[in-house]
């Protein structure tokens, strides 16, 4: 178990006006904010990134949708930070996602649903990893 994670909020939400109230969700869920950046992913980030699924069917168009506009991404820290993460934003298809996640809540759909989140410990520092150098984290945690 580790105290870290990796968390996008998706172009959807962030054109949907939903970044501070994701924002809000994560700070009033007792998550340490150790890195977040703003940016624009390009078509190589994203294809990099999610490398992991080069060969599935969506492949295609999750990187298109991820570089289609601006992002969050935002390295975490709790207790069991992974599962933590995974419990609060919910099941990936939005409509079978809990009451009260943040894909219940801000979702569209199975292909824009409003945050990523790192499914293993050993995702997660390879994600955090990708977008941030050591020196862009929060140390002191």
């Amino acid at each position: 178990m580790n105290n870290l994670t990796f968390a996008i909020i998706k172009p959807d939400a962030v054109k949907n006006g939903y970044s501070g109230l994701i924002i809000d969700r994560i700070i009033k869920n007792d998550f340490k904010i150790l890195g977040m950046k703003f940016m624009r992913m390009t078509k190589a980030q994203a294809e990099g990134f999610y490398e992991i699924h080069k060969d599935k069917p969506f492949y295609d168009e999750l990187t298109s949708f991820m570089s289609s506009g601006w992002c969050i991404v935002i390295a975490l820290n709790k207790p069991d930070a992974v599962n933590e993460w995974r419990n609060l934003i919910g099941a990936t298809n939005p409509a079978e996602a809990s009451e009260g996640t943040i894909r219940k809540d801000f979702a569209s759909s199975l292909g824009e649903n409003a945050v990523h989140g790192a499914d293993s410990d050993e995702n997660a520092r390879r994600e955090v990893g990708f977008f941030f150098s050591e020196a862009q984290i929060i140390s002191n945690h």
